[in-house]
Formats: structure tokens, sequence, C-alpha cells
């Protein structure tokens, strides 16, 4: 009889307001759970760090056994993020979840873990802290890199990056200074210390993707699916730190408040995410024109957009003298990225399509012209998408114009990270998609998940030992296996006739997409 109560009040609360809990959050959970403790293993660590000399995390970081133990909980963690989040899209695409609560406390659960593991997937965390330790020994982050100073390879740096010039502005200089004031010799603590830079600016993305999804007219709750609670946002914004997420969450904020007409606010706060890094400078001419108003004359949208371009100098102009660096010192380092050279790139990866073969036949070595042509081609064309954005602004809102001109600047600019993506995509997704465009931007989240966990750029430097043409590979084939073997997969990917679009569906709601076009 007890056990019978019992079953019936176990299924009575998993069919409750509350059973989304142990569907949606818990899954999420255990995935993330696993990624932190495999981060023992195969996250990284300062190499001054006492931690290093743990018996049992030296076993995890060094021994074979341990290594191939971490990596597989990295692994299915990650997997079991991602089919938790599809889990959760058939349902939120299917009207079968109707409050953001219940995805924000959802995303919180699955972050929770993930918070108090080392860096994974990334290790860009460590230059930020030594670009503040040279800002405090009283060098220039954008005259040299961090290998000026002692001790810098043991704070964690990327090799890569030693020598290198900082790409980022000034606001981030600061906070680089104010962290590696704070932490003090300890790269461990700094580290923690950026995370929740970044974590406030994922904060800002809960609240403004949603907020700029009603302003669009579009289901909040399918936005902050998409756009936030993707698995990519916990692995490069929170689990790497990466100062782009901070960076993002502003630009959110900045166009929110350009649609409320708060003009010359909205340009400060665009300008700090330009100060974090320079790509955000697409928004500015948007918020002009959301301020100028729909059907504007061009000389009342060069007037606003006057108004921001000085606003926006005067600003960094401020924020460049408080951080000592000159105002215009960091558009030298704007090149620093570029260095990079990876196939997920498409005017990249076309260089080296073209060079590779010319090489192979014994014509010579020329995949670095071919590289440097393909690139060139594609800033051309990326000038020239920019200038129509903001020149043909009509039936799209300032936020839309951002967002498309985001994604202009990953797929025609010179180097690409599975986190540019998170750029543009939730921008995408709080302005509205058709059924296709949502599945394609799925398609893209899954398919960059299964990437960051077996290219070079996951958690050390060849993690499971693949190259970044034979990760891609992995992660199409993954995904083809998986939808065939998973309805949520099969779903979301190939839709059905019970799956709403993320677009306005009742007169109230196209009334507001209609009031933020321009």
């Amino acid at each position: 009889m007890q056990t019978k109560i019992a079953g019936a009040s176990y299924r009575n609360w998993f069919t409750t307001d509350f059973g989304w809990f142990g569907q949606y959050a818990l899954p999420g959970f255990v995935g993330s759970l696993l990624m932190t403790v495999g981060a023992l293993g195969v996250g990284w660590f300062p190499l001054s760090i006492n931690i290093l000399q743990w018996n049992v995390i030296e076993f995890l970081q060094t021994q074979t056994f341990g290594l191939a133990l971490t990596r597989s909980f990295v692994v299915v963690g990650a997997a079991l993020l991602l089919q938790a989040w599809l889990v959760v899209g058939v349902d939120a695409l299917h009207e079968k979840i109707s409050e953001t609560g219940t995805l924000l406390v959802t995303f919180f659960v699955w972050c929770l873990p993930i918070l108090f593991a080392p860096p994974l997937f990334s290790r860009d965390v460590y230059s930020y802290y030594m670009q503040g330790r040279m800002q405090l020994a009283g060098f220039n982050p954008y005259n040299s890199g961090v290998a000026v100073l002692d001790g810098w390879f043991k704070s964690g740096v990327d090799p890569l990056w030693g020598d290198s010039p900082t790409p980022y502005g000034p606001a981030f200089l600061l906070i680089e200074r104010i962290v590696a004031y704070l932490s003090g010799e300890s790269a461990m603590l700094a580290a923690y210390l950026f995370r929740f830079a970044s974590l406030g600016g994922v904060i800002l993305m809960c609240y403004y993707i949603p907020k700029l999804a009603r302003q669009h007219g579009v289901n909040p709750v399918t936005a902050l699916w998409l756009g936030v609670m993707n698995p990519l946002v916990i692995m490069h914004f929170i689990a790497g730190a990466h100062n782009d997420a901070l960076m993002v969450g502003l630009l959110c904020m900045a166009l929110s408040l350009s649609i409320d007409r708060k003009f010359l606010f909205a340009i400060l706060i665009a300008t700090f995410a330009l100060a974090i890094k320079p790509v955000a400078i697409v928004a500015l001419p948007f918020i002009a024109l959301t301020a100028a108003g729909a059907g504007a004359s061009w000389k009342v949208r060069i007037r606003f957009g006057a108004i921001a371009a000085t606003s926006s100098f005067l600003t960094l102009f401020a924020l460049s003298f408080v951080a000592g660096t000159g105002p215009f010192g960091w558009l030298a380092s704007l090149s620093t990225p570029g260095t990079v050279k990876s196939w997920i790139s498409p005017t990249t990866a076309a260089g080296m399509i073209i060079g590779g073969p010319i090489r192979f036949l014994g014509f010579g070595n020329h995949v670095d012209t071919a590289i440097a042509i393909t690139r060139a081609i594609g800033s051309v064309v990326l000038l020239i998408v920019l200038i129509y954005l903001i020149a043909k602004p009509e039936g799209r809102s300032g936020a839309r114009g951002t967002a498309l001109s985001l994604a202009a600047l990953v797929i025609l600019g010179p180097v690409v990270q599975p986190w540019y993506l998170l750029w543009s995509i939730p921008l995408l997704a709080a302005t509205g998609l058709t059924h296709r465009q949502v599945r394609i931007l799925v398609l893209l989240l899954a398919a960059f998940t299964v990437h960051a966990i077996a290219n070079s750029s996951a958690t050390a430097d060849t993690f499971l030992e693949l190259s970044d043409g034979i990760a891609m590979l992995l992660a199409a084939v993954t995904l083809g296996f998986a939808v065939i073997a998973s309805p949520s997969e099969r779903k979301l990917i190939l839709g059905d006739e019970y799956e709403i679009d993320m677009l306005p569906r009742s007169l109230d709601e196209q009334a507001s997409a209609d009031a933020v076009q321009l």
C-alpha cells in the first residue's frame, strides 16, 4: 500500500507544475556535473598551482586511464547537456512551456556545476590575467604580448598568444587590471573572477533577450531557449569565460534601450560593448537609425549618426585615457585573431582549399597567398553587405540589422571560433525566425557543440587527437546518427506540423513587430 502511494505521489509530482524540474533541469545538471569532474583532468590549470601536485589531479592529468576517464566525462556530459537542451526546445516550440521562469531556473541549474570547474575549452582567461599584470607592471598590452613578463607561461597562457598584442578594447583592459590587482599572484583566482565577469554578460542576456523578443512580438520562451540556453553559451561563455559574453550582454541591453527611445544611454552602453570587443561597433549605426525613427529622411538619420559617432568617440577617448593606453592604440592590434587559420572560417577554408592542391601538385607553397586573397575578397563582400544593411534598413529593426551584421562578420571574417556564433544567434532568436531558420540554427549549434569537444580548441592542445577538419567530419556524422536515433533531434531538425515558428502570431504581437521596424 505504501509503495502504491509513494509511486502515485511521485507520478503526481512529475506531472504537476514542478515536474519540469526533473524532466528539464536534472539531466542537464548531470551533464554539467560530469563536465566539471572531467575538467579536473582536461581543464586548464596554471602550471604554478599547487593543486597539480595532488595525487588525484596528477593521476587525472598525466596517466592514460585518468585522461581517458576525464575526457569521457566531458564528452558524455556535453552530450547530455545537448540532449537536455533539445528536449526543452521540442516542448518550447510545441508551446508546452509558457513561462520564461521555468527556463531561467533550468538554465541556472545547468550552469551551477560549471561555475566551480577550472577553465574548460579555452585558456584565454590566463591571457586576460597576464595582460592585467602587464598593465600593473607599466607595459601597454597594445604594444607587446604577455611574454615581456617573467612566468607568463606558468600562469597558463597559450604560447600562441605570448607575443601577440591584445585585440580587446580599453574597457576590458580596465577589467583585466582590476582582476589582476584583486587576484595578486593567483592566476586561478583571476580565472574565476573573469568567469563571474562573463556570467554578468550572460545575466544581461537572460534579462534582455526575452525583453527584445517581446518588443519584436516574438515568444520570449523560444527566444530564451535558442538564444541563451544553448550549450555553446555554457561551454564558452561560462566554462571558457570568454569576454564575448560581456560584449553580447551589453549589446542586447543597448539595443533594447534604443527601442525604448533612450538614445544616448543606448549609445553609451553600446560603446562599452565596443570597448570590450571592437566588433560591437556595428550596432552604433542601427541605434542611430532607430533613434531617427521609421521613414526618417537621410538628413535626420545622418544627424543622429553624427551624434552617435561623437558620443561614442568621446566615451572611447575617456575610457582609453583612464586605461592609460592612448585613444587609438587598440586599432593597431585588431588583426591579432586573424593569425589563426581555421577550417571553420569560410574565407580561410576557401584559401586552404585553393592553395592546398597547388602545393600538392608541386607548384610551390602558395597557401598563405591564397588565404590572403580569399580573406580580402571576403572583406570586400563584408563591407558591401554592411553598407547595404545600413543604407537599406527598411523592413527590419535596428536589433535585426545588428544581428545580420554580426552574422556577416562571422561568415565573411578572417577567423571563426565556435563562440563567435553567439554574437548574432541571441539577437536573431529575439528578432524572429522562420521554421527553416530555427532548424538551421539548431543544427549549427549542435554541430559546433560536438566540434568543440573534438577539435584542438577544446580542453587540451589535441584533446581527442583530431585535426580541425576531422573534428568537423565527426560532428556531421554524430549529428546524422542523432537525427536517425533520437525523436527530439529529428523533430527539431526536420520539424512537424505542430511546431510553432519564432515569429509574431497574434495581431498584438505583429503590432509590436511593426512598431520597431525602420
